[in-house]
């Protein structure tokens, strides 16, 4: 080829490749509703220039999803302009550009939601800190003491889980900044969820053995004080193990009652662990690795509605039969939760970039066999051998569209989803108050009705915050140690604030 011709064609080349995808059509009104969605990491290509945006829409349209679970909080940071953390320091973002409004104002007219998905407790990840001196690690990092100190410590002392500096949740400081992390970004955003990610304690070897982290200072002296422990107690000890449980939950907890406060048509979802072998009743959640390793109860967050969507990482190799098995029972158990409790819909997550095209083509029917919905980790890593390096995203994307939203394939035919019914929303929230000096966390709130009978139970937070969000349609009362509140009706739509109970 003589240069000049070359020449000419490296420049239409380089025209088409710059060229803006060609623009998607909305999925139709009268869709039928199925959540399919997809993740999209903040760890590579996404959502950092309007380009990749408009590629990522065009990408999504294609493949008949409709939920985009987008990572705007990585650690500490944010991927928008207007919210509690400062906004991220990766320079792949053009200075001024918010990615996460860009995205709202091109999914929605497409009927693409916009799920804002931050990872809950890790905060810094380098030995650089972060260029804002009001980004969290700054302010509450290693070099701080005392009540500062925000950061989880293992048993042994360690400070960083893997690469990673993270916050405990059991220091009521910490919580705190945490729920306000989502909640700026629903004041600020119209986003149709919010997703936990990383809501629990970090993973802890060895593999099967209790959950080693936990050890922040004032962690342990509230633990100490709202249970009479004394001294530092080992990871396996059965009561330590289940307050750390509780400080989660308690956390999924406040953050779904404070964003159902602002906008209660937004989804509250995590995205919850399934390791290794899954129950096949709720008795045996008890016994999953889910719930001893990572302290992670998301069986209370489905039962007490504190979740929308239980978007499961149901990540096993489909062509591994012994994790294929996991896989199915996972689901089968997630199928069943979805009769108990049908409030909160049960999303079985897919590990695409661990899987074949054709293992990830074989989940999907399975997932859609028992009625639940469906999304793909991740859009950067769409197949093994992506994940591999064996091949690129560009490469395989297409062919994986085409297997999905091809004639024939399982999204064939689009399909919609839609935000949660203000009108279900029958919630109430309040704080309790002491006389004396009796610490205010861990302390039992009972929600009876009119005749005495209990209709449910939680514990407060470290500061003696508490909360109930599925309330019955009549009178009901709180009681915490003998104290009695008044009677309340909470109105739908609404999370009814309660006065302060004072207790001894």
């Amino acid at each position: 080829m003589n240069t000049v011709l070359l020449s000419a064609v490296l420049s239409l080349s380089v025209v088409a490749s710059a060229q803006p995808p060609a623009a998607p059509t909305p999925v139709p009104q009268g869709a039928p509703v199925e959540l399919r969605g997809l993740w999209v990491d903040a760890f590579g290509p996404g959502i950092k220039t309007p380009a990749e945006v408009d590629q990522l829409i065009a990408d999504a349209r294609a493949m008949n999803v409709n939920v985009i679970f987008a990572q705007v909080g990585r650690r500490g940071d944010c991927y928008c302009l207007k919210a509690a953390m400062p906004p991220t320091d990766d320079p792949a973002v053009p200075a001024g550009f918010d990615p996460l409004a860009d995205l709202i104002e091109k999914a929605h007219p497409l009927g693409l939601q916009v799920h804002a998905w931050i990872i809950t407790t890790s905060v810094w990840n380098s030995p650089t800190p972060p260029k804002s001196p009001d980004h969290a690690f700054n302010l509450h990092g290693p070099d701080k003491t005392g009540r500062d100190n925000w950061l989880l410590v293992k048993f042994d002392g360690t400070l960083k889980a893997g690469a990673d500096w993270v916050f405990d949740p059991g220091h009521p400081d910490a919580t705190e900044y945490i729920k306000n992390m989502y909640v700026s970004v629903v004041q600020n955003y119209d986003v149709d969820g919010i997703q936990f990610d990383r809501v629990r304690y970090p993973d802890y070897n060895p593999v099967g053995g209790p959950n080693g982290w936990g050890y922040n200072e004032t962690a342990l002296a509230r633990f100490r004080a709202e249970t009479g422990a004394s001294g530092t107690l080992a990871p396996e000890d059965p009561a330590w193990s289940a307050w750390r449980r509780t400080q989660v939950t308690n956390l999924v907890r406040d953050t779904a009652l404070a964003v159902k406060a602002v906008r209660p048509d937004v989804s509250v979802n995590a995205a919850t662990i399934t390791y290794g072998a899954g129950p096949t009743t709720d008795e045996g959640f008890t016994q999953t690795r889910t719930y001893n390793e990572v302290l992670q109860d998301w069986l209370t967050w489905v039962r007490g509605g504190y979740l929308d969507l239980n978007v499961m990482m149901n990540y096993k190799r489909d062509f591994v039969p012994e994790q294929a098995g996991w896989f199915n029972t996972w689901a089968a158990y997630a199928a069943g939760l979805r009769v108990r409790s049908p409030e909160v819909t049960q999303v079985s997550g897919a590990s695409i970039y661990l899987n074949d095209q054709a293992s990830t083509l074989n989940q999907v029917r399975k997932t859609r066999t028992l009625g639940l919905g469906w999304a793909g980790y991740s859009y950067r890593t769409p197949d093994a051998d992506v994940n591999a390096g064996k091949r690129t995203t560009a490469d395989v994307l297409p062919e994986l569209t085409r297997k999905l939203a091809g004639p024939g394939g399982p999204f064939a035919s689009p399909a919609r989803w839609v935000r949660p019914d203000p009108a279900a929303l029958r919630a109430l929230r309040g704080t309790v108050a002491t006389t004396g000096t009796a610490p205010l966390g861990n302390r039992t709130v009972r929600l009876l009705d009119e005749s005495g009978e209990e209709l449910a139970r939680t514990t407060t937070n470290g500061l003696g915050g508490y909360g109930f969000l599925r309330l019955p349609e009549r009178a009901v009362r709180v009681e915490v140690g003998g104290v009695t509140g008044e009677p309340v009706t909470a109105p739908a739509g609404r999370v009814t604030e309660v006065p302060t109970l004072t207790v001894p």
